[in-house]
């Protein structure tokens, strides 16, 4: 059920808003969005005090002023964010050379072999929360787990500012106990599925000790498919996956919430244009623009539907953009156009070098999803 991994969950607590409550004593001890207050702005993160009214991340800022009418919204400084979580990196880098970054405000850290603190984990933990608090006056929650997983969950335990650890002696009665909904990847509709099944905790799925009946296997795998398998070993405890130093970037882009709707095909491709400069830009800044494969459209309509055309191309070609974004349009039944973006997707590093072709995707009207699979050598 375990292994004799180390892992470290480490997730800095509220990260953009408290970084904007560290740079301005003013903001500490009110409610705090980072976003924009606008009629089409979102909540990209909030602080505690905002949480307590029920303000979240990605919820509309209409919804967030009316649970919380005080709220005070700041616009974000996404490069002040980026060099505060690298001074934060290079902080978990003392401890250990794994270290595999899942955002710019989380990272699992595996020390199973660490020298620091006798190998102890824990101790481990506790220094690094000491030493990321006094360099940068930002708190940082951890979780001490055998697995990725199960370090994930931990460190949400005691947030903000806590350490929890899950040694593997308490691991089975944890994992017993432990709402599905808290593992990552069953989002809401999923839960909603294992409740209709009669299923909220893992025990209900996996008893301990005891076996998944086929009768309940069968019904998951109508549910979920393959996702079925990685459920059962959630449940379980068990996580295989190790801790990527490199994580392979495969795509980046830009996209911008209008204040109100577009209805002209021109007004959309001044919008295009407007946004081409900061795409060219976060390509440069990525040193992959040799590895350029395909160029994608996204919009997003008044009903929120989603809509995505690509094609392959390895140059950032604005002619081409535009027919990308002229074929998108035509699927808007009449809708406005309340988002508009622009992507681009790499070649990864295997697929480089075994010179494999890139295949051309058309997506509508759901969420478009990057994914690339090296091929067996």
């Amino acid at each position: 059920m375990t292994s004799t991994r180390k892992i470290i969950h480490l997730d800095m607590d509220c990260f953009f808003a408290a970084v904007e409550m560290r740079d301005n004593p003013r903001l500490r001890d009110i409610p705090l969005a980072i976003g924009s207050d606008g009629k089409r702005g979102v909540v990209a993160t909030c602080n505690y005090p905002a949480r307590a009214f029920g303000v979240r991340s990605a919820m509309s800022s209409h919804e967030a002023l009316k649970r919380c009418p005080q709220l005070t919204f700041v616009r974000g400084n996404m490069d002040k964010y980026q060099a505060v979580s690298k001074q934060i990196r290079q902080i978990f880098l003392r401890y250990t050379p794994l270290v595999e970054p899942l955002s710019l405000d989380e990272a699992y850290l595996d020390v199973s072999a660490s020298p620091h603190f006798a190998g102890s984990a824990t101790l481990i933990a506790e220094d690094i929360r000491r030493s990321v608090f006094a360099e940068t006056g930002l708190t940082v929650s951890a979780g001490v787990a055998p697995n990725k997983f199960l370090a994930k969950i931990a460190s949400d335990e005691n947030k903000p500012d806590g350490l929890f650890v899950l040694t593997p002696a308490k691991v089975a009665d944890f994992v017993a106990a432990l709402p599905l909904r808290k593992i990552p990847g069953v989002g809401p509709k999923a839960a909603e599925k294992l409740a209709r099944l009669g299923l909220q905790f893992c025990r209900d799925i996996v008893p301990p000790g005891g076996e998944v009946p086929l009768p309940l296997l069968s019904a998951l795998l109508k549910e979920f498919g393959s996702q079925t398998a990685s459920l059962l070993e959630r449940c379980q405890g068990i996580d295989l996956r190790e801790v990527q130093p490199s994580r392979e970037r495969k795509s980046v882009a830009v996209e911008r919430t209008l204040a109100s709707d577009l209805h002209q095909l021109t007004d959309a491709q001044q919008m295009l244009q407007q946004l081409l400069p900061d795409l060219q830009r976060r390509l440069e800044q990525s040193g992959k623009a040799h590895l350029l494969a395909k160029i994608g459209v996204k919009l997003k309509f008044s009903d929120f539907r989603l809509t995505t055309v690509e094609t392959q191309s390895q140059h950032l070609d604005p002619v081409l953009l535009n027919e990308l974004l002229t074929q998108a349009w035509q699927r808007r039944a009449d809708q406005g156009i309340r988002l508009l973006g622009l992507q681009l997707g790499f070649k990864t590093q295997c697929e480089e070098q075994l010179s494999l072709p890139f295949e051309v995707a058309l997506t509508h009207p759901n969420e478009f999803n990057y994914s690339a699979a090296c091929l067996p050598g």
